[in-house]
């Protein structure tokens, strides 16, 4: 008996030791202050990912027969078949701001001057982008009275997604302007790089 109580132990203390390592291994800085040079490396990281998923998102509703295969003729597009594809591609941002959302948090607090405040300046803005998202897909369960109506709906709803490519952009650009440590680090950021790459390239 006492043997097998031995080899439980073991084995929770083995799953523990696990956990313990996934999330030292994951980069979890959630709540701890770190240097402007990881904050920044990991925010633009995950900025940039989150970035080049909206892109591929907004370019398939656009030109969906360019990108993928047709749902419909060209000649035969519906509103319905519209609608579903920009449901759809608010479903998939959705979920990529969801993971935004993760990564900001789990980057930490810069330990600058102005760091706490930068931190939950883009925490907010990520989280008020995912309920944006949310509500431009919402609306597109609400039944329009009028063919103007509908058009005017499916329309505001596939634009909620370059809006909130461009306040992304705002956002971060009023962050490195708050603080002079931040903006060197964001400056410097190898990952930071790539985004402004990507940015200029649009």
């Amino acid at each position: 008996m006492r043997r097998s109580s031995t080899v439980w132990v073991g084995i929770v203390v083995g799953i523990v030791l696990l956990v313990v390592l996934g999330a030292t291994l994951s980069g979890d800085d959630k709540g701890e202050t770190v240097s402007a040079g990881e904050w920044a490396q990991n925010v633009c990281g995950a900025i940039g990912v989150w970035r080049g998923e909206l892109e591929t998102i907004v370019e398939e509703v656009r030109t969906p027969n360019a990108s993928a295969p047709p749902v419909e003729e060209p000649q035969s597009e519906t509103k319905q078949g519209r609608t579903g594809l920009v449901r759809k591609g608010l479903e998939r941002s959705i979920q990529a701001t969801d993971t935004l959302v993760e990564g900001i948090d789990n980057a930490g607090t810069p330990d600058t001057a102005n760091g706490e405040q930068a931190a939950q300046q883009l925490s907010d803005w990520a989280s008020s982008s995912k309920d944006e998202l949310e509500q431009a897909q919402d609306s597109l369960d609400e039944e329009a009275n009028t063919l103007e109506d509908a058009i005017r709906q499916l329309t505001t709803a596939a634009g909620a997604l370059g809006t909130t490519l461009a306040s992304g952009v705002k956002t971060f650009a009023d962050v490195a302007a708050s603080d002079p440590a931040l903006a060197a680090a964001l400056r410097d950021s190898s990952t930071c790089q790539e985004l402004r790459k990507k940015e200029a390239d649009v």
